[in-house]
Parts: structure tokens; sequence; C-alpha cells
């Protein structure tokens, strides 16, 4: 058998569609300010922005949890999440390259966020609730210096940290009820903390951000305000803004060379604020709630990543969106290309169909239909329409070039349509249901009927496949079954 194995050649990954936009701080725009960095699944994507050319980093074997690049850009982090009983591994890549420089494997089940040192010098790491560790990472002799609970046992966990700007030595962790400037004290092997003190604030800490001198940093809240606390002290020296606190959350925040920041919101919107009383001067409402925000060079331009899986690219001085990758931000259900061409294929997920350019990878048709789930997709040999399966028991035929709804066949099943195929004379649809049963359709210019139904299947149909004579089929079942079945 591995004899066998060893005569094929595994494929080669092209081109991805997507951005994990779930991942807090996912988007990067590399030092180069040539190539943006960010995660999909087990992979990390670095894509230049001018061609679209995509490179992969592809070690992980469950989904990335963060992702981190170094100031000097030599150096992607990267954690992921894995199973109960099991240890995430952090791999650092060498960014040119496009190697692994070191696996290092010390929490349980989740990395949670990690920082470089502005020098290149360490890496920290912060374990997820069930590990609950802050560990110091030498880079250059690949091993762990030293590591401390991030918290003390009576507060919640630790979401994120932060390097200083100019301080190998010096760290934040935040989170719920916790925040917590830490030392390193690498002759004894030990990082020491100090408690920041918030007086009667009581907050749960998103992200942080370090001013460029670090005489302070500000702490983006779940409560919609943001914190500026002192390095040197670690006390609370501000806070705002008072009254229009932001809708969801502060999620994201970065400095400009102005000492302005920018930060995003839960709901979506980019707001240019005056520090230090928090004073919005510009503000635009983008698709999902922020994510990431990262700067190109000074900051003449900044990337946004957001929840729904939507990439923006802002120009500073006009202040204005412009998306340059979209994909679903649910798990894709189903995926078919129509007859006689690869140069387009369609896709379906959650609420949603959409339609793509094969060489592109762009997005030519989106089709929504709020509030329902699209089981699966096929196009008519024809290319009049596409037909899809629905979990309110509906089949839903759009035309492919403008997504008008051109017919609905209602009560298809009563457990939901799950599968969906159509005959090469386009004069048929055949469909499963969430129940097991198969069901004929057959379809003319202004109107539909049922023709036979076929009760086999015990659980939901998975799939139908046509013969090309138009006279058999065959079905999957989740029961374990494939079935042939006579429909003439």
């Amino acid at each position: 058998m591995a004899k066998e194995t060893e005569d094929f050649s595994q494929l080669e990954l092209e081109s991805i569609i997507g951005f994990n936009g779930k991942v807090p701080s996912g988007l990067f725009v590399h030092p180069d300010c040539e190539n943006i960095i960010y995660p999909l699944g087990c992979t990390t994507i670095v894509q230049n922005l001018k061609t679209s050319q995509q490179a992969f980093l592809e070690s992980h074997t469950n989904n990335i949890s963060f992702v981190a690049v170094s100031r000097s850009g030599r150096y992607i982090a990267t954690g992921q999440v894995t199973y109960m009983g099991f240890k995430a591994d952090i791999i650092i890549y060498n960014y040119v390259e496009k190697a692994i420089h070191a696996t290092m494997t010390l929490h349980q089940a989740k990395v949670e966020s990690l920082a470089f040192s502005p020098n290149d010098l360490y890496l920290v790491s912060l374990g997820g609730q069930d590990d609950g560790s802050v560990v110091i990472w030498n880079i250059a002799t690949k091993l762990s210096i030293c590591g401390s609970p991030a918290c003390v046992a009576t507060a919640g966990n630790a979401l994120t940290v932060k390097f200083a700007n100019n301080m190998d030595d010096t760290f934040i962790t935040g989170g719920t009820g916790t925040l917590r400037l830490w030392l390193l004290d690498l002759p004894n092997r030990k990082i020491r903390p100090t408690e920041c003190q918030t007086g009667p604030l009581k907050r749960m800490i998103n992200c942080i951000e370090v001013t460029k001198d670090d005489s302070f940093f500000y702490c983006g809240t779940t409560t919609g305000d943001i914190l500026m606390i002192s390095m040197k002290t670690g006390l609370l020296n501000n806070y705002g803004p008072i009254k229009n606190k932001f809708s969801l959350g502060v999620t994201a925040i970065v400095e400009l060379k102005s000492e302005d920041i920018l930060v995003g919101s839960g709901d979506g919107v980019i707001v240019l604020c005056k520090t230090p009383h928090f004073k919005a001067l510009k503000k635009v409402q983008v698709d999902g709630g922020i994510t990431s925000i990262s700067l190109r060079g000074q900051g003449h331009q900044f990337f946004v990543g957001t929840i729904t899986s939507q990439i923006y690219r802002f120009n500073f001085t006009e202040f204005k969106e412009e998306l340059i990758t979209t994909c679903h931000s649910n798990a894709v259900l189903d995926i078919a290309f129509p007859c006689g061409t690869s140069d387009l294929f369609g896709t379906c997920s959650k609420a949603e169909i959409r339609i793509w350019h094969t060489p592109t990878n762009k997005e030519l048709l989106r089709i929504s239909v709020p509030n329902m789930t699209c089981n699966a997709i096929e196009f008519m040999q024809d290319g009049k329409s596409i037909i899809s399966a629905w979990n309110d028991g509906k089949i839903r035929a759009f035309t492919p070039e403008t997504g008008k709804l051109m017919y609905a066949i209602n009560n298809a099943h009563h457990d939901g349509v799950t599968a969906i195929a159509a005959t090469s004379d386009c004069k048929k649809i055949i469909s499963g249901g969430g129940e097991g049963q198969i069901r004929i359709w057959e379809i003319f210019a202004k109107s539909h009927k049922f023709s036979a139904g076929l009760k086999e299947h015990t659980s939901t149909v998975s799939c139908i496949k046509i013969k090309k004579n138009d006279q058999e089929c065959v079905t999957a079942s989740y029961d374990g079954t494939c079935i042939i079945w006579d429909i003439m």
C-alpha cells in the first residue's frame, strides 16, 4: 500500500479565496509594505498587494488562533487551537525563506495571543482559558526562558498580550478583570508582574496598543471606551469617550505617527480619534465587526479586517473604504461548476450563494436569502438558471446573470432540502430531504409539478448524482447507504 501511494504526487495549493476574520488582529501588512499576511483554517497566507500572488505557510494541524509579525518583518509566528488534553503548537516561520524556524509546544488546548519583542529577541505567548499561562521564548535558541500564570486565581482569563515598543523586557497582558505590566528578569529567569490600577473602573480588555515612546498604553474594552494607562506607574491616566461610547466594544486600536489613534468597534465602525480626549474626527461604517487594523508604511494607507471575512483598504487622506477581499464567513456547504466551463463556479454558505471568476478569484454575484441556509446548488446545463436547496423546505431557482428569483418550489421537503440535481435536458429536478425522501419534479416554462417520491433512506440525503443518459440516479445518505434509482 505504501508503495502505491509513493507513485502519486501531492496536490499543490494554487490559490485560496477567503480570510478568517474571527482571528483577533489576524490581518497584517508586512513591514516591506508589499504583502499582507492573514490566516485561513490551518494555513497562513502571504499575498502580494500588486500581483495578488499568494504564498502559503502550511504546518498547523488545526485552525490558527493568532498571527504575529515581528517589527523587522523577519519572522511570522502563528498559534493554533487543538482539543482538550492536547498541547497547541506555536510555529515561527522565517519570512524570506517561507520555512519553519522553530516549533514550540507548551500551552494546553489553545494559543490565545502572541507578541514579538521590538528587536526580535523574544516571543511572548499567552495560553487560552484551559491553560492560563504566559511564557517567554528565546527566538535564537528556540527554547522557553520562563513562564507564569497570566493572572491571579480570582481574576478571569487573559485575552491579549503586547510588547513595549522600545524595551525587550517589558510587556502587557489584559483580559477579563485583569491588566498586568510584566518585567523580564533574565539573570534569574523570571517574569515579574505589576497589577495596573484602574480605580473604580472594572473592564474587560479586548486589545492593547502602546504609544511610540512607551510612555502610555491604550486598552480597548468591551464596554466601548478606551483606557489610557501609564507605562511607568501602571496607573489610569485617562479614559473615554465618556458619552458616545463605541457600540459592541472597542476591538482594535492602532496609533498613528500624528499620535492620533484609529479605533475599530464591534459594530463595524472605523473612527479616527484625537487623543487624549478620544474625540472622533472621522468615521466610516463597514460590513461586520472590526477585528484587525494594520498600517501600511507610515499610515498613508491602512487595511481593515472584519468578522464577516472582508478585507478593506483605506486611503488615509480621503478616509474611504475599498473592498479588496471578500468570502463566506461561515462553512461552505456546496460548490458547483457550470456545464462546459471552468472559468466560473458557484458556492453556497448559510444565507447566501456566490458566483466566482476562477482566474481572478473575484466575486461576480451574490444572492442572499436572509435567515435561511442554502445546503446545495447546481447549475442547469442550459445555463439559464441556478437551482438551490434550502433548509426551509424550498427549492429556489435564480438567474445566473442577475441573481433574480425565477421560481420557487414550496414545501419540497418537510425537513429541509439537503441535496439537489438536475437532468441534462433541464426538464427534471431531483431533490433529497432531511427526512430521507427523494422527490422528482418536472419543470415547465411557467410551472412545475411533483412527479414521484422515492422512500428508502432512513436519514438525511447528502448527495445526488444523475447518470448521463438521465435514466438512473445514485443517492447517498447519512444512514450509510448509497442507492441507485430508476428515474424514468
